[in-house]
C-alpha cells in the first residue's frame, strides 16, 4: 500500500512539474500599448480608432476604392462604422484614446490588455483636419511576438472620395463637398477652390495641400504656412509585454 501511494505521489509530482514548464507557454498572452504622436505643424486628428484584429479585418488597401465606412471616417471623422466591422470579427478595440482631437505635437496612448490570441494585426485610422478626405492610417501591421518597443512612422493618405477643393464650409458628411473645420482657428474664408476634379479616385498617398496666404478669398481656405505638410504625419510606438512571465525568455505566445 505504501509503495503504491509513493508511486502515485511521484506521478503527481511529475505531472505538476511538467505542467509548470508547459502551461505558461500555452496561456501566455500579450499586452500592447500604442502611443500615437502627431508630427505635423498644423493638422489635427479626429478621434482615433485603434484595433488589434484577425486577418479577416481590412480597413483599406492602397490603389483600391475606399469602402463606404472608410469614406465616412476620411470625410467626417466618423470611426463608428469601421469600429463595428472590426468588432464583428472579435477585435480588441480602443476608440478615441486622445479623448477628442489630437493636436500637433501631442500624443495619445491606447492600452489593450490580454490581447486575444487570434488578434495578431494592428490597424489605426483617423481623419486629418483640415483636409477634405485625408486620413492617417496603419493597415494590418503584424504585432510582434517578442516583448519590446517598436517604432513605426505613418503616412497621410487620401481616400479618393472627395475633390480636394480646400474650402472650409462645415462639410463632413459623405458626398458633401468641403472641409468640416480648421480646429486651430487658423483657416480662411471665401475661397473659390483649388480644384474641381479628383483624378485619382483610389486610396492613395496624400499629396498634401496647396494653400495660400490670403485670409479672405483666394483659392484656398488653408494657410500654406501652417497647414502644409509632408509625410510621415505620425510616430507610432508599440510596446509589447507579456502579462505572465516564464523562464523561456521574453517571447509571448
Amino acid at each position: 500500500m505504501s509503495l503504491k501511494l509513493n508511486k502515485c505521489l511521484g506521478g503527481i509530482k511529475t505531472s505538476v512539474f511538467v505542467a509548470a514548464l508547459v502551461l505558461p507557454l500555452s496561456v501566455q498572452a500579450k499586452d500592447i500599448s500604442v502611443k500615437i504622436t502627431n508630427l505635423t505643424n498644423g493638422l489635427y486628428f479626429t478621434p482615433i480608432l485603434v484595433s488589434a484584429h484577425s486577418k479577416e479585418v481590412d480597413f483599406y488597401n492602397l490603389g483600391e476604392p475606399a469602402s463606404e465606412e472608410l469614406q465616412a471616417m476620411a470625410e467626417g471623422g466618423n470611426i463608428s462604422e469601421l469600429s463595428s466591422i472590426a468588432g464583428a470579427f472579435g477585435a480588441d478595440i480602443v476608440e478615441n484614446p486622445a479623448e477628442g482631437l489630437l493636436a500637433p505635437g501631442h500624443s495619445a496612448t491606447a492600452e489593450i490588455n490580454k490581447l486575444q490570441r487570434k488578434n495578431k494585426y494592428l490597424s489605426i485610422v483617423a481623419m486629418l483636419l483640415p483636409t477634405n478626405d485625408g486620413f492617417v492610417g496603419a493597415d494590418a501591421i503584424k504585432i510582434p511576438n517578442k516583448a519590446g518597443t517598436y517604432t513605426y512612422y505613418l503616412n497621410g493618405y487620401d481616400a479618393g472620395t472627395e475633390v480636394n477643393n480646400e474650402i472650409i464650409n462645415g462639410g463632413g458628411a459623405p458626398n458633401t463637398l468641403g472641409i468640416p473645420a480648421a480646429p486651430g482657428g487658423d483657416g480662411g474664408t471665401g475661397a473659390t477652390g483649388v480644384t474641381t476634379i479628383e483624378s485619382n479616385q483610389m486610396v492613395h498617398v496624400h499629396r498634401g495641400i496647396v494653400g495660400d496666404d490670403i485670409t479672405e478669398g483666394g483659392k484656398s481656405d488653408l494657410d500654406s504656412a501652417i497647414h502644409r505638410w509632408l509625410n510621415p504625419v505620425v510616430k507610432m510606438e508599440v510596446t509589447v509585454s507579456c502579462n505572465k512571465r516564464h523562464h523561456y525568455g521574453k517571447k509571448c505566445r
